[in-house]
């Protein structure tokens, strides 16, 4: 009935808290991987003498391997989450107690061994990268399912989601400020010729490193306790053969993880970021000047789409996004070219950079609340309800396309673009020449910009949406008020 008032089931506070727990998580993972490949490429073997190629396309293959590592972990972590019973929930047990394996493992991964010897050294980057990755997935994975289970009602569990997005995307360009900051602060203490030789080693790095470890524990650990699931699971045990099907059978769940594999390239900006602060705006610090501009509008592009959903459906949204994503790329790719590589970009750049930004807030956001709503398709047709192993799928496709995104940027900056690796233990990034510049801009820009067209494509054969959505969305409230009076 109009009339008759909506039940809310979540505490502002939890939603609230919700998000920093994935903000806690995003601030040390949102930065690692493109940090690890600068690590890997121009400090953990510096002055060791090894062949620069033969480094180059290891670490291409060290983020190649991970990510299929990471796929199965996908896969293996949404079994498993799918058959964990506490009294803490299916999915809390796995973030909050797995904050503190992945922040000492996260520090670990900038400490690299003192061997001369090269294949030591490669041996070392695959392994330590691999199990980071793993244990990331044990996290990160969960953490996302959570959206799923915080509320029954999806209008609330989708403004909850774009919330919570919303501090995440926050906490990715948080992990930035506190590169900055450790930098400015070992200037002042260090003075300026030591910070320069402390900064060609990556001591910076590290240290930021353990200062994000910290925070993961901290924000995890607010999320753990003031959170709680409210969407009853099944008491269905799900064999992994069942698990798999599940994963490639649903189109509608598909298609959503189809969106990742398609636009696998639209992440190698990443890769470049710091390169295009070095190089084409002078600065390295001048990354989170880059980088926030474009998480501030990934921030804004989160609250951006919780208004676009109230006029559209998610399908529609997601296309509208894409297209946009794509025309903004390629403006900031002309005007910079326009400009040239001089003082003068610096201001256009980063104003253009922030329209970019918002596009991120699409695919920040609404996968999750179209997994959420294939979730209770499955429910609806299975009678067994599966976050973990739904939010797995989408998370196999993400570590695959992560894997060809790592495998792809690596091999797009160090080999096709001919940048050149500085052999000055004291000078941290060596001078390039205008060819290489040009396809570092191609690299943020262009390139990108294709990849976000074609994620788009998926989405035309997603149909979770109008009246077949809220068809099972009554029926299940139906079906659990029912099994509720039974078991009363």
């Amino acid at each position: 009935m109009s009339g008759e008032k909506k039940t809310k089931y979540m505490k502002r506070s939890e939603i609230i808290t919700f998000g920093i727990g994935l903000f806690g998580i995003a601030l040390l993972t949102g930065w690692m991987p493109d940090y690890t490949a600068t690590f890997f490429a121009d400090f953990a073997f510096k002055g060791k003498g090894f062949d620069p190629d033969f480094m180059s396309n290891m670490i291409s293959m060290v983020f190649l391997a991970a990510g299929i590592i990471g796929a199965v972990c996908e896969l293996v972590i949404g079994y498993l989450v799918d058959n964990t019973r506490t009294k803490f929930g299916k999915v809390k047990p796995w973030v909050g107690f797995g904050a503190v394996p992945l922040a000492v493992i996260s520090m670990l991964v900038f400490v690299s061994p003192d061997t001369d010897n090269q294949t030591v050294a490669v041996i070392w980057m695959f392994a330590i990268y691999s199990l980071y990755t793993m244990v990331c997935c044990a996290v990160e994975s969960p953490a996302n399912c959570f959206g799923a289970l915080c509320s029954p009602d999806p209008a609330e569990r989708s403004s909850a989601i774009s919330i919570a997005s919303f501090l995440r995307s926050v906490g990715q360009s948080g992990g930035m400020v506190v590169i900055l900051v450790v930098g400015l602060i070992m200037k002042a203490v260090m003075g300026q010729q030591q910070f320069k030789n402390a900064e060609g080693q990556g001591l910076d790095l590290v240290i930021a490193t353990g200062i994000c470890a910290l925070g993961i524990i901290l924000f995890v650990m607010i999320f753990f306790v003031n959170n709680r699931e409210r969407v009853p699971f099944t008491q269905e045990k799900v064999s992994l053969k069942d698990a798999v099907k599940v994963v490639f059978t649903n189109k509608n769940l598909l298609m959503v993880s189809l969106t990742k594999l398609c636009g696998f390239g639209r992440g190698v900006y990443g890769t470049v970021s710091l390169y295009i602060a070095i190089y084409l705006l002078g600065s390295k610090d001048l990354k989170l000047g880059l980088l926030l501009p474009m998480g501030i509008g990934t921030a804004v592009g989160t609250l951006l789409v919780n208004f676009v959903l109230k006029r559209f459906s998610t399908k529609q949204t997601f296309i509208l996004f894409s297209l946009y994503g794509a025309s903004s790329l390629s403006i900031l790719f002309f005007v910079s070219r326009g400009i040239g590589f001089n003082d003068g970009l610096i201001i256009p750049f980063l104003i253009l950079n922030f329209f970019c930004g918002l596009q991120h807030g699409n695919t920040n956001v609404t996968p999750n609340i179209m997994i959420a709503d294939c979730v209770d398709e499955i429910e609806y047709k299975t009678g067994k309800r599966q976050e973990g192993l739904a939010y797995a799928g989408y998370g196999l496709f993400s570590k695959i396309a992560s894997a060809f995104t790592k495998a792809l940027g690596p091999w797009l900056l160090y080999t096709w673009s001919g940048y050149l690796v500085s052999t000055d233990a004291n000078v941290a990034y060596a001078a390039q020449t205008d060819a290489t510049l040009n396809k570092l801009l191609m690299i943020y820009t262009i390139i990108p910009a294709i990849f976000v067209v074609l994620q788009a494509v998926p989405m035309f054969f997603y149909d979770m949406v109008g009246d077949k959505k809220d068809t099972i969305v009554k029926t299940l409230i139906e079906r659990r008020a029912a099994a509720a009076d039974k078991n009363s």
